[in-house]
């Protein structure tokens, strides 16, 4: 029986990655990536790894099978694993939200991670998976804000964690103090 699903919300570069790996190592517990079922989608049509066969999937899928496939097969991933705590990773959309806190009530906390587009889009443009020029990535902000109604889930988190090139050590400590805060059962 599921006890906590912890969702890391936030724009791409925020720092939802390194949270969620943080986490992972910190309390053992497995994540559940939304953006697989974007991946699984494009190996089985063949596409090549790319942020625009990414958007054209991504947007196919929800037009396919409706706003609430990724919820719907992250939840299913989550109950047929049997997870009894899980980290969630790039939840986006609102109604994904809202499915979220009616299937696990209580038990599915939020965490935001914000960081200025300036800040994000330097560090897109220097990871070495998927890189984005700046004008890519606002790109694909304005999609996820637009096409996704992104921001919904990131206004309305349990917590939110400012990470603003302080430095991976005063972001690890921001996210002790939460996940202290929480009292994780």
């Amino acid at each position: 029986m599921t006890k906590n699903v912890i969702a890391i919300l936030g724009l791409p570069g925020s720092g939802k990655t390194e949270i969620i790996n943080y986490l992972m190592k910190k309390l053992d517990w497995p994540k559940v990536y939304f953006g697989e079922v974007t991946f699984d989608e494009m190996n089985r049509l063949g596409l090549e790894i790319n942020e625009n066969n990414e958007k054209i999937t991504r947007e196919s899928l929800r037009e396919k099978f409706g706003k609430l496939h990724y919820a719907e097969q992250v939840a299913k991933k989550i109950e047929d694993a049997g997870y009894e705590n899980v980290l969630v990773e790039s939840l986006y959309s609102w109604q994904e939200y809202l499915f979220f806190k009616e299937k696990f009530k209580e038990k599915f906390i939020t965490i935001s991670v914000y960081s200025s587009p300036k800040t994000r889009y330097e560090r897109i443009g220097e990871r070495a998976l998927r890189p984005l020029s700046p004008a890519d990535a606002q790109s694909r902000d304005y999609a996820q804000i637009e096409n996704l109604s992104q921001a919904g889930p990131i206004a309305m988190a349990d917590y939110t964690i400012i990470n603003e090139n302080d430095g991976l050590e005063n972001l690890h400590e921001k996210v002790d103090l939460v996940i202290e805060s929480i009292k994780i059962k």
